[in-house]
């Protein structure tokens, strides 16, 4: 299959491609780099220069693909949600969404599927109700931001294309994602449970990612929403109980959240809310986790990176 990747340097993308590419996939990678990497041709990749936001000669790359997966995005954690900063995260997502639609209207031979990236966020806080792919989006920024990313995505079956929306849990690996700022102070023995801890998270192994969205590629039944997280999701302070259980540590000292707000304001809602989100499509078209437990998961992890 001809494959069409933004996001490829991703953290979910680096994972994704070596796993394309074993499975004798020919892959493009949009990439704002001017030049592609040194080892781009010995990996058997081609690179295409984008603007996710401006259109431009990269557009006619989606011609002729039989699949466009769309993971690029700015990075929701980490910075405060100021108006520009909501701004650049709009158009990341939502303008990125739009211009990878119109390439496909454009094309003359048009792909037959697009995976694009969401996130369970699109439910905003659940409390304790439980979200499967027919839940409405909830009202907070986040929930809103995914609604408006996947409504733009979803015009593409305008084009009679197989629009995958792959809401996406909080992703578990030591190179990126949460887990990543977690492991040294949990290591040191520093940590413990965000919050009231009562949040639900809705993880996820990397490992599991790229085998979901690997799986889209030919399953007919996949289509519109579908929850790519594990089936056995904990709430937090069960998550950190878990790490510190994995990392033979103590997780006794909590993050307050008020201290949250006071570092990243409204961005501390993407830590301090949960989702308790089923991926029932996924177990329902036959897909089978790797790591459907959480222990099993972090001690995959934690073993690789001790």
């Amino acid at each position: 299959m001809k494959i069409l990747l933004s996001g490829g340097t991703g953290f979910i993308g680096r994972a994704l491609v070596p796993a394309l590419l074993a499975a004798g996939h020919e892959l493009t990678l949009l990439s704002r780099r001017p030049s592609p990497p040194a080892d781009a041709a010995a990996s058997g990749t081609r690179y295409v220069q984008w603007d996710p936001l401006q259109e431009g000669a990269w557009m006619q790359a989606v011609n002729g693909k039989d699949c466009v997966i769309h993971l690029a995005g700015e990075n929701v954690v980490g910075s405060r949600w100021t108006p520009s900063f909501k701004e650049r995260l709009v158009a990341s997502r939502v303008r990125s969404a739009e211009l990878l639609v119109t390439a496909i209207e454009r094309a003359a031979t048009k792909p037959r599927i697009l995976i694009s990236g969401s996130a369970v966020g699109y439910y905003g806080n659940t409390e304790d109700r439980t979200a499967d792919e027919n839940s409405s989006a909830g009202e907070d920024f986040l929930a809103q931001l995914c609604l408006r990313w996947e409504e733009a995505a979803r015009k593409a079956e305008d084009f009679a294309v197989r629009v995958v929306l792959a809401r996406i849990g909080l992703v578990l690996e030591r190179d990126g994602g949460p887990l990543a700022k977690m492991l040294i102070p949990f290591k040191l023995g520093l940590g413990g449970p965000v919050g009231s801890g009562r949040q639900w998270f809705p993880w996820v192994h990397r490992a599991d990612v790229q085998r979901a969205i690997v799986f889209a590629l030919d399953n007919q039944q996949l289509s519109g929403p579908c929850n790519l997280v594990a089936p056995a999701i904990v709430r937090q302070r069960e998550f950190s109980a878990t790490l510190a259980r994995a990392l033979r540590r103590p997780a006794f000292l909590p993050v307050p959240a008020f201290a949250l707000r006071l570092l990243l304001g409204e961005a501390a809602d993407a830590l301090l809310i949960g989702q308790r989100a089923q991926p029932t499509k996924l177990i329902e078209a036959g897909f089978r986790f790797q790591f459907p437990a959480l222990d099993g998961a972090l001690e995959d992890i934690v073993r690789r990176s001790s």
